[in-house]
């Protein structure tokens, strides 16, 4: 990423007292480590650490220490908790079911808000006649290198390359066009759960691949207030989710003019932390004003019957979410899901050495699986015999299950189970004697799924904290401004670089 010029930025500024919520700007010893420049698809094993000190071997899957190499240590994870696997084309990954299973949980809530607040799902075609792309020039120059184009057919040159979506606004302002006619077609409000392609240079699973799956919402408006009103209502059900499903703590804030998305006014973002101190693009909602409008001719009559443009937004969260999740809360023994996204919340792993243990032993475990899930827990029982119980115990750990209940012999006829926290390791995490009885164990469990949801926020937070500070940027470092926090602090704001009066608060990161 090229240098930055910062005379021309409004303010850089010195950081004042902050709550766990607006803190001011990243750290000076911020390692803005260099993206990894090779795709993701070609990694081969001879690009992992062979040290075993940066390695932890968990039975048969090795993982690169995520303090040695926070890079291969996400690969790693990615391909040993079986989220992900590669693609036949440099770039592209298939989304394993677990992996997908996150998305869905991540989609199932945005879906219940999008309706909540109007919305309605619909779909575009993904080919875009490339003429529309044209139509906006800021939008085509911001996409330009990024396209990737179809200029055959049937076997036939086409007559005009299609453009594979990289993004809708031009299409749907196509349709909108033909749809919007009076100030009564008005609020248009609109969603779409698709794909979409960009040809990226740089990949990383989940986090940039040359396709990727998004929702993409479309609004249009009466007046400008009415669309400044949707973007910052839309940033703000990205930052609750991230909040209270992922337990992110994340940074929402107004882009810079220059990381402005390509013919929006205004980008308005969500800006996570990850593990190594570098910042994630988690979400944007943007005021395109009257941009395509102008360039689509998408009008309306208002009441006094006179013909005017509408005012547009549109906002989006991908499955770079999940890469998100991941680089947040996993360690050295693998993921570790906040159990409101978590596919499986509570696995039971039953445990008896000798057969004639062996009926008892399953039929309480089964007991306690419907139990849980009759009660509305995502519980899986894991009664496959061909591993071992210290081998399930690391496959579990591995994939995120954020609470593990044991039963063995001697808890059957105790009537009680042994219950393991994901984010508590060892014996700290672990508690015994447990009460099998259905409303104590219920109650328990989906305490400490209530806890834990809480602790990952908690020590996301901290660790957030703990790296914002004070930075003076330098062109050097190749940051970008991340984001103008909508928290700012109060008082005299005084730019770092020239000493001058300040308006704005700026944080500033390499980003992924």
């Amino acid at each position: 990423m090229g240098a930055l010029r910062l005379p021309s930025l409004p303010a850089i500024l010195v950081r004042p007292t902050t709550t766990s919520r607006s803190p001011a700007i990243f750290r000076r010893n911020f390692p803005f480590l260099q993206q990894a420049a090779v795709g993701f698809s070609a990694r081969s094993t001879a690009e992992v650490p062979t040290d075993n000190s940066t390695k932890t071997k968990t039975q048969d899957r090795v993982v690169t220490s995520r303090s040695q190499d926070f890079n291969a240590w996400y690969l790693d994870i990615i391909a040993n908790a079986e989220l992900a696997d590669y693609g036949p084309v440099r770039g592209t990954m298939v989304i394993r079911p677990y992996g997908y299973a996150i998305w869905e949980a991540i989609q199932e809530y945005l879906n219940v808000k999008f309706k909540e607040t109007g919305h309605s799902n619909m779909y575009f075609p993904q080919f875009i006649p490339y003429s529309f792309i044209e139509k906006e020039a800021s939008h085509v120059e911001g996409f330009s290198p990024e396209l990737a184009l179809v200029t055959i057919g049937g076997g036939k040159e086409l007559e005009e390359k299609l453009v594979v979506r990289p993004t809708s606004e031009t299409i749907v302002n196509h349709m909108f066009t033909q749809w919007i006619h009076s100030h009564r077609d008005l609020p248009l409000m609109i969603n779409q759960w698709a794909n979409v392609t960009r040809w990226e240079m740089r990949t990383k699973p989940f986090v940039r691949t040359l396709e990727f799956l998004w929702q993409e919402g479309h609004t249009a408006h009466a007046t400008p207030e009415e669309a400044e009103k949707e973007v910052l209502q839309m940033i703000d059900v990205y930052t609750k989710f991230a909040y209270e499903q992922a337990a992110i703590p994340v940074i929402a804030g107004r882009k810079s003019k220059v990381e402005t998305f390509a013919g929006a006014d205004r980008t308005y973002t969500i800006e996570a932390m990850m593990g190594d101190r570098k910042a994630l693009q988690a979400g944007t909602s943007h005021n395109l004003g009257q941009n395509f409008s102008r360039a689509f001719g998408t009008q309306f009559t208002d009441e006094n019957g006179l013909r005017q443009h509408v005012w547009q937004t549109s906002w989006a969260i991908s499955t770079r979410f999940v890469g998100g999740i991941i680089m947040t809360h996993g360690d050295d023994a693998g993921l570790m899901l906040p159990p409101r996204v978590a596919p499986i919340q509570v696995v039971i792993v039953p445990i008896w050495k000798k057969e004639e243990e062996k009926s008892d032993v399953l039929s309480a475990a089964v007991n306690v699986c419907e139990v849980l899930k009759g009660a509305g827990v995502k519980v899986k029982l894991d009664d496959s015999e061909q591993r071992t119980p210290g081998w399930k115990f690391n496959f579990w750990e591995m994939k995120g299950v954020p609470i593990r209940i044991e039963i063995g012999p001697r808890d059957v006829s105790n009537r009680s189970v042994v219950i393991s926290r994901r984010d508590i390791p060892g014996k700290q995490g672990k508690v015994f004697g447990v009460s099998m009885e259905p409303n104590i164990l219920v109650s328990y469990v989906k305490d400490k799924l209530d806890e834990m949801q809480v602790a990952l926020l908690s020590m996301a937070t901290s660790f957030r904290d703990s790296d914002t500070e004070e930075l003076k940027v330098k062109e050097e470092t190749g940051a970008t401004i991340r984001c103008y926090p909508f928290e700012q602090p109060e008082g005299t704001k005084t730019c770092l670089m020239t000493g001058n009066p300040a308006g704005e608060v700026a944080i500033f990161a390499k980003s992924y």
